[in-house]
């Protein structure tokens, strides 16, 4: 029986990882307490789970308190160094929701004092245990598709779920590191682990054109906002069945001043709503990749072009005609090979049920792991690395070495 704490009380952190241990891995995990820098969202879990959970804002006294295995951070981004170094040097092994941080210089904080301690961070990286994800995994690793020479991976995000990010904390640099940081931390960790290769030169370029100050009618937050009635963006927050938003946001304003339903149209926001990237990696192949936050319709699209073949790989969600998942591999002779999909063993939970089988893992343990699905700092640092990368390359114009800020920690990056 390992004991856990959690710091970041979230929609993510409650019911990805309080919930599910109090409900699913009582046998094997106790979550001894919470925190977070807003009191009342604290307190609010114990409300809204029916369990009494001590509730702090102070982390060092939870810590001492409660004397903690594993610390689970799913606080705002910018905030996951601070709390992970924190855990390293009390003795605590730690659990990370992605990004493992947002910039270099935090980044090279968390190698430094997992070293330093001999604790162990793990960046919960769930889109690696998707079905369809694990299938291309197997595909490549078996060599079916040969060398690989290229990539293409395009992330389409609609104006519901893309608007949820500008809505939100991640709207401003500093919290998020941006959409090239948060969001496609985890597409750039699935390319990274597909190919068993390291990212080592990016260029990238990127805009905002569709949310931001791009409209007169705007207010400071849906509710108060004179333009609801008539903007096709109102959302209304306190309407969730059961009152869960309105009691972990609304009902905490107060406390902290955060608005959850910030205008999409508000001019303190500050990232890009959609990005282009090239990479190339240290065995050679190349990846163009581009995020749009604001499509008519979500879904992704992956290419690996190899030299025994093409794999083209998509999905989509929220589209009026049907379009099933695409798994297509195309020999050098030219002849289309369709893999069903269907059969595909998949599980009840968030994310296609990644999200149960990674805490499987976290919490009941593992004896094998031949995709290699559990990540760790080099995974996170090498996927932040990307976007962190992409960031500094858009905004000075040229290429950026991921060995200019992580070089010191991996050397094979300096070859």
């Amino acid at each position: 029986m390992k004991k856990y704490v959690l710091v970041g009380t979230g929609h993510r952190g409650i019911l990805s990882y309080v919930r599910p241990i109090l409900e699913e891995y009582q046998d094997c995990a106790e979550i001894a307490a919470v925190c977070d820098i807003n009191g009342k969202r604290a307190r609010f879990v114990s409300e809204y789970l029916g369990h009494e959970i001590p509730a702090y804002t102070d982390f060092d006294q939870m810590l001492r308190d409660h004397r903690p295995d594993v610390v689970i951070v799913t606080t705002k981004d910018c905030f996951h160094e601070h709390y992970i170094v924190k855990a390293l040097e009390f003795g605590c092994d730690v659990i990370t929701e992605k990004p493992m941080t947002t910039d270099e210089k935090m980044c090279a904080s968390i190698l430094e004092a997992e070293k330093r301690t001999g604790h162990k961070v793990t960046v919960t990286f769930n889109y690696r245990f998707m079905p369809i994800f694990a299938q291309i995994k197997q595909f490549v690793s078996e060599g079916r598709l040969g060398d690989v020479f290229s990539v293409h991976f395009e992330w389409i995000l609609d104006t519901s779920h893309g608007a949820a990010y500008f809505r939100r904390w991640h709207s401003i640099r500093a919290n998020s590191g941006s959409l090239i940081v948060h969001k496609s931390t985890h597409h750039f960790d699935l390319i990274n682990w597909i190919l068993d290769d390291i990212p080592v030169q990016v260029n990238a370029f990127g805009s905002r054109r569709f949310y931001g100050p791009t409209r007169k009618e705007r207010g400071e937050n849906c509710r108060t906002c004179a333009y609801k009635d008539s903007c096709e963006f109102y959302y209304d927050l306190a309407a969730d069945e059961g009152g869960f938003y309105k009691g972990l946001y609304i009902d905490c304003e107060d406390e902290d001043g955060y608005i959850r339903d910030r205008c999409l149209f508000s001019d303190v926001i500050d990232i890009e709503d959609n990005m282009s990237v090239n990479v190339r990696y240290k065995k050679g192949a190349t990846m163009s990749y581009s995020l749009t936050a604001h499509s008519p319709y979500e879904g992704w699209k992956m290419v690996f072009n190899g030299s025994k073949g093409r794999l083209e790989v998509s999905a989509f969600e929220n589209v009026k005609v049907d379009r099933p998942e695409i798994f297509r591999f195309y020999d050098r002779e030219g002849r289309a090979v369709d893999y069903d999909l269907r059969n595909v063993r998949r599980r009840k939970g968030g994310h296609g049920g990644s999200d149960t089988t990674l805490r499987d893992n976290l919490f009941r343990g593992y004896t094998a792991d031949p995709l290699g699905q559990m990540a760790d700092t080099r995974a996170g640092a090498m996927s932040i690395g990307v976007g962190i990368a992409a960031n500094r390359s858009m905004k000075e114009g040229r290429s950026v070495y991921l060995k200019e800020f992580l070089g010191d920690f991996y050397p094979e990056l300096n070859d």
